[in-house]
């Protein structure tokens, strides 16, 4: 069974843009908080941007002002959008959750790895400068 489902990968030239999609069952959207991260060989997932439960969002340095996270909660469908992308943010992004608790609440680290409980199987994006 495939719980997240990412798409939009490609390939662009830098200054351009993509949006990268996640799909879920709507079983599984409520049940986790959503996050982007990315990796490149060699080197540990980065968390990229988060979304909270109530729509408060989070990125990483070397993303802000050019990524934007979203979701489409009707569709349990998360986003990522990319603009002004530069060669450095060529990696396989994956769509990642951390599962709720009881109480709705999400335990650890939105954009630390080894605080996620679900990934997708990833999306490849190469920016080409």
């Amino acid at each position: 069974q495939v719980d997240l489902v990412e798409s939009g990968g490609g390939t662009v030239q830098a200054g351009g843009s993509l949006i990268l999609s996640c799909a879920a069952s709507a079983d599984t959207y409520k049940d986790y908080c959503m996050a982007w991260f990315r990796q490149t060989p060699g080197k540990e997932r980065e968390g990229v941007a988060f979304i909270s439960a109530k729509g408060y969002t989070g990125y990483s340095d070397s993303v802000k002002g050019r990524f934007t996270i979203s979701e489409d909660k009707g569709k349990s469908t998360l986003l990522l959008h990319m603009s002004s992308l530069e060669p450095d943010d060529t990696a396989m992004y994956y769509c990642a959750g951390r599962r709720r608790n009881r109480y709705g609440y999400c335990a650890g680290s939105p954009m630390n790895q080894q605080d996620i409980d679900l990934w997708g199987q990833g999306t490849q994006v190469t920016v080409s400068s």
